[in-house]
């Protein structure tokens, strides 16, 4: 039976997705939300994680129900085990995903410092000096080639077995690391703790669902302080640090006379090479011949966030966004490298003139273009796709392109490194406005969308909340063009902050909202979170901070939020994880990591309730740090 289609306006709350939901309704096409609703009823024992099937004797299930006849599975786990037993491999699965993101940039680094590449090179010598040097490699007297082979070394070691400690935790204030030592989670290496998960939750081996939710910690504190930091410093150094520039963004930063290519993805090394080849006056003059006025990049998701704030390139939107831009009828090429990308854009582009193009052998696409990338030719393949998009556009039809709206103004690339800047080299006047209550407080609102809620309805709402009560919100991946779309990203934005944050805006000239990166940048929150409890001589549970993922959908959240919470950050979601049929792992993670870890995690959908909950934390938290709440 046919299931009623919803109102667009209960979807999302853009106008650019409501008009390209109703086009695509026209034209025939299928999105996230139809199959959404198709999905519906959803199975309650997987809803509740009562499902098992890490072995061949089941698959088995759990009743949710006291005194039901399944309260085992066949080889005896209970509950409480199934459930931590799936989440630990979801954690798992998060952790491999942005820490194998972590690898590919070492790679290239290698690449770099043993001479096999030109088309990458070091842009930013003073960070790769600075980071070399924090984690132990000599400097002084040694020439770049030295100084880049030996970094590469020091970052492949932490992916191994043979370290107590990853190289970044010197990053960690000590009382934190203490903490880290006696639970027994102190990341060891990044592979071995997710090697150690999946050994770990295989049948006969940890059967303590409290004992197995505290190696997920362990495997998540890898990712954190690990595998994401890794992508983190290693992107900047590559292609440079974010600065603060001005850029725009939604569906409308689409030009109807020119040739759209979108990077979708979560990889810098495949889409700074697009960009250039991009660029190129000989690619330009093609796509001139053929009818174009020019070559726009846009960007979607993190791979746009990663171009937007090191090079000013338009986000066309986020997750939910990405199958409602090609709806447009104006997507010449979309080019994909890894996560978050859905498979239903192979049918959604060949629904239009789209060309669909994956890069990365990890992620092939049945029905795509595939034209993989490597650091030895990565310019000329990039060309090659440039020029896939040409041909493409000559075989638009003009009469299907409908561009909703006009592009909004954004202001991005916070770095940690453009924030000290921005206050004179010293966290000083950010600790005094926090000393005096202008900014109470900090929460980081990172991730995705989730057709499970009104799009974008979560992340916009939580972030007005929040800077009403003076607290300054930091965003990463899919929230940073909820947040622009919204006028948040925008130094006028501050006339929806309450007032003491408004007059740090206005001092500083900057929104009530900072976008510092895509999701693998939540590792910029942490540390700066490190670098301000070691500057206050407080642990980072002590500080007034919060963490949330309103709308969050993947593995990489789940393992986002358990590292920020393990090292010391609570975090709000807007629907829980699947543990909730387990009362033990339920309440571990809604308060008994409190005790263990000095944090917890809120589930609560409404972003109103959910920042007054996040307020009275920050009130507490101030007050026992002897400020006024």
């Amino acid at each position: 039976m046919t299931k009623e289609l919803r109102p667009v306006e209960e979807l999302s709350i853009w106008d650019d997705a409501q008009q390209m939901l109703e086009k695509a309704r026209r034209d025939g096409v299928e999105t996230a939300w139809d199959r959404y609703q198709t999905q519906k009823p959803h199975c309650t024992f997987c809803e509740l994680g009562l499902t098992c099937k890490n072995c061949n004797m089941g698959p088995c299930r759990i009743s949710p129900k006291e005194g039901g006849k399944m309260q085992r599975g066949v080889c005896g786990a209970d509950a409480h085990v199934i459930v931590a037993r799936n989440f630990g491999r979801f954690v798992a699965g998060g952790a491999a995903g942005h820490s194998d993101h972590g690898r590919d940039l070492i790679e290239v680094l290698e690449a770099i410092g043993e001479g096999h590449t030109k088309d990458y090179k070091v842009t930013d010598e003073v960070k790769l000096k600075r980071i070399a040097a924090e984690l132990g490699v000599e400097v002084e007297g040694r020439t770049l080639t030295q100084i880049t082979q030996d970094l590469t070394e020091v970052c492949y070691s932490d992916f191994g077995s043979r370290k107590k400690e990853l190289a970044f935790i010197g990053r960690v204030p000590e009382k934190r690391k203490e903490i880290w030592r006696n639970l027994g989670i102190m990341p060891r290496g990044i592979d071995r703790e997710i090697a150690e998960m999946m050994h770990r939750t295989h049948m006969g081996c940890d059967n303590d669902a409290p004992n197995t939710l505290l190696h997920a910690a362990r495997t998540a504190l890898a990712d954190g302080w690990g595998g994401s930091m890794i992508g983190t410093e290693l992107s900047d150094i590559i292609f440079g640090v974010p600065t603060p520039s001005q850029s725009k963004a939604n569906l409308g930063v689409l030009k109807k006379e020119q040739v759209n290519i979108l990077v979708h993805g979560h990889n810098p090394v495949v889409s700074e090479m697009i960009l250039s080849a991009a660029r190129e006056p000989e690619m330009v003059e093609k796509a001139k011949k053929a009818g174009a006025e020019g070559i726009n990049i846009g960007g979607l998701c993190c791979t746009g966030n990663e171009l937007l704030m090191r090079q000013g390139i338009p986000m066309a939107g986020n997750h939910l966004m990405t199958e409602l831009a090609v709806v447009t009828g104006a997507v010449d090429a979309m080019v994909v490298d890894y996560q978050c990308i859905m498979p239903s854009l192979v049918q959604t582009s060949a629904c239009y003139h789209t060309k669909f193009i994956t890069t990365a052998n990890k992620a092939k696409f049945t029905g795509a273009t595939h034209i993989e990338f490597d650091h030895h030719d990565a310019i000329s393949k990039a060309r090659q796709v440039v020029e896939i998009a040409i041909e493409a556009f000559e075989q638009r039809d003009m009469g299907k392109v409908e561009i909703p709206g006009n592009p909004v103004d954004i202001t991005t690339g916070f770095s940690v490194e453009a924030l000290l800047s921005a206050l004179g080299g010293s966290l000083d006047p950010l600790l005094d406005v926090v000393k005096s209550g202008k900014i109470r407080g900090f929460c980081a609102i990172v991730g995705c969308n989730n057709p499970r809620i009104k799009h974008d309805s979560g992340n916009v709402g939580l972030a007005k909340a929040l800077i009403e009560k003076d607290i300054l919100v930091l965003v990463t991946g899919c929230v940073t063009t909820a947040a622009g779309k919204a006028g948040l990203l925008v130094k006028e934005g501050a006339s929806m902050a309450g007032p003491g944050l408004q007059e740090v805006c206005g001092a500083l000239g900057i929104p009530p909202v900072l976008h510092m990166g895509s999701c693998v940048d939540n590792s910029r929150v942490i540390q700066l979170c490190g670098a301000i409890a070691d500057a206050l001589g407080v642990d980072i549970a002590d500080l007034p901070v919060w963490g949330a993922s309103p709308e969050w959908y993947s593995e990489k959240a789940v393992a986002i939020a358990l590292y920020c919470v393990a090292s010391g950050i609570p975090v709000q979601i807007g629907t829980p994880p699947h543990i909730t049929g387990s009362s033990v792992v339920t309440d571990l993670a809604l308060n008994g990591l409190e005790n263990l870890v000095g944090a917890s995690f809120l589930v609560e959908e409404d972003p109103v309730k959910a920042a007054d909950i996040m307020d009275e934390r920050i009130k507490a938290k101030r007050i026992a740090l002897g400020l006024q709440p």
